[in-house]
């Protein structure tokens, strides 16, 4: 279990700052047992979000559709998708809870066939406005024999997103692709005739569970 490299900065600032509130509180309450604990457990609570498990997909497949992001799948619908499709597909929306992983892990393999960055509002993530209205980064995979959409979306909380990815690129399935920060939402836009396999209200792992299969051609 590693820390991620976008957690660095804002542990090191976040050590600072309870550091000097222990300080601060050790002065009003001169036990060093309580005050010791309470800035452990505060630093730990904020460590936990920047966590970076070693995840390596049990079955690598051009068929499967990995998660992308640990978290609740919250939505799974049929839906027009009208940033890069135009068109209708199977929607899987998965929540990203403050205490789940924040990494994002490309679903698929192949090539990325288009990224765009949306800044915008800062809705709770579950809100269907999200989708469209929040600061959100898309990102499109071209399998070679399908279109996978993935949206990264900022929640009330979450104030930041990354891609690592950039169009032209090619990725291995599984390989992490960005990152959120403190909590947030990510979307997979599907072919119509895709199979879920994932169920609604149920808990995910990135690289870990799959959430659908995709036809074979």
């Amino acid at each position: 279990m590693g820390i991620h490299r976008e957690g660095t900065s804002t542990l090191l600032f976040l050590a600072l700052i309870i550091a000097g509130l222990a300080y601060i509180l050790y002065q009003i309450v001169p036990f060093l047992l309580i005050v010791g604990t309470i800035a452990v457990a505060g630093f730990g609570f904020f460590l936990q979000f920047f966590r970076n498990p070693k995840r390596v997909i049990p079955k690598p497949s051009d068929e499967l559709v990995y998660a992308p992001a640990d978290g609740k799948v919250v939505v799974i619908e049929e839906v027009v998708e009208t940033e890069f499709f135009q068109s209708p597909r199977r929607q899987v929306s998965i929540f990203m809870s403050p205490t789940n992983v924040h990494v994002n892990r490309s679903p698929v393999g192949g090539q990325i066939e288009y990224v765009k960055y949306h800044p915008g509002r800062f809705l709770v993530a579950w809100n269907p406005k999200s989708s469209t209205d929040n600061e959100r980064n898309t990102v499109v995979y071209n399998t070679g024999t399908h279109q996978v959409l993935m949206r990264q979306i900022a929640g009330a909380v979450a104030r930041r997103i990354k891609c690592y990815v950039k169009p032209q690129q090619r990725v291995e399935q599984g390989q992490e692709m960005g990152f959120i920060k403190f909590g947030s939402r990510v979307d997979l836009f599907l072919p119509l005739d895709a199979e879920i396999v994932a169920q609604i209200d149920t808990s995910v792992q990135g690289n870990i569970d799959v959430i659908a299969k995709l036809p074979a051609k």
